[in-house]
């Protein structure tokens, strides 16, 4: 539908185009009146397409086409240049960019690239501190949609996406398509700078900051930066004490949401960390990279007083008390 309103627009006389119907509640004018129709569902919150699956409801019908691939899994668009799959077209011209590297919109105040106009527009919001979007429950304001969206999942404890091979479920898409990454190894990141892989977009974008040493980010309280306004948020609980996300088996309070991931397999006996050299399974990452220091004998843990080196860190902090 939306391809189609599209060329309908482009076949359009140029005498027709002129933007005659006006919005009485915001003013902005549109060339069709069945355009501003759709346009006005903006502030009404009218919602006359739901999705049969899950109810979920949707302004306009292009949207709810859209989102039915979740549930179908239907990637129509593909890269011509990898030849990975997308739902969305959008997606895809986001992607080519990982192929062509070009970032041509500018942000005037501090100098950073990106490769979409919105995600400039998004990212000034660190400059001037706007958060225009709150949460109807709580209160809490957002500099973007998306993060207003992902936090409400809190509130709800709705998670619609399910992993297909484990059925572990997740209240955001990308958290489904970052956890699929554990069952194939897969890591589409590539550090340009070192050639190191990541398995999220996000653990790139923080590695990144070790060769720049950007930390653009700082915490009002204690001054601390960050790579990050994620890694800001977290920080910043330490000083708020804030534990948003529970256990819903035993009511454990957890500042961060990893945090509460993997306090929940003490009670599921999940592992999904295995070892590829013995093939013993661990629940934490951390947990199976610091058993593999058995196998290459990496000790990365120094003693500032002797010298002595260790494979873990609370070995290191037990030799300590010899000096003391």
């Amino acid at each position: 539908m939306l391809t189609e309103r599209i060329d309908l627009n482009e076949e359009m006389p140029k005498e027709k185009e002129k933007k005659s119907h006006e919005c009485d509640i915001c003013k902005k004018s549109f060339g069709r009146n069945h355009t501003l129709t759709i346009h006005k569902r903006s502030h009404t919150g009218e919602k006359r397409f739901h999705c049969d699956v899950c109810g979920k409801a949707f302004a306009e019908k292009y949207q709810l086409t859209k989102h039915i691939r979740v549930h179908t899994g239907e990637r129509p668009y593909h890269c011509d240049i990898c030849g990975k799959s997308f739902s969305q077209s959008t997606h895809v011209t986001k992607h080519k960019f990982i192929h062509t590297g070009e970032k041509q919109f500018h942000c005037d105040i501090c100098g950073k690239s990106f490769y979409q106009i919105h995600d400039l527009t998004k990212h000034k919001y660190v400059h001037t501190g706007e958060k225009r979007y709150q949460c109807d429950i709580c209160g809490k304001s957002f500099t973007r949609s998306d993060h207003l969206l992902k936090h409400k999942s809190i509130h709800t404890g709705e998670k619609p996406y399910d992993c297909d091979i484990c059925g572990k479920p997740f209240s955001q898409k990308e958290q489904l398509i970052a956890h699929k990454h554990i069952h194939t190894g897969e890591k589409p990141y590539q550090c340009v700078v070192c050639g190191k892989r990541f398995s999220r977009l996000g653990a790139l974008t923080k590695h990144k900051g070790v060769h720049t040493g950007e930390r653009p980010f700082h915490c009002d309280v204690c001054g601390k930066s960050f790579h990050d306004e994620n890694g800001l948020a977290k920080h910043i609980r330490v000083h708020t004490g804030e534990k948003p996300y529970q256990c819903d088996t035993c009511g454990k309070s957890f500042s961060q949401n990893p945090h509460l991931t993997a306090h929940k397999r003490i009670h599921t006996g999940e592992k999904p960390y295995d070892c590829d050299i013995c093939g013993k399974p661990f629940s934490r990452k951390e947990h199976l990279t610091a058993h593999k220091r058995i196998h290459t004998g990496e000790r990365p843990f120094h003693c500032d007083v002797c010298g002595k080196a260790f494979s873990q860190k609370n070995h290191l902090n037990t030799h300590k008390y010899v000096h003391k």
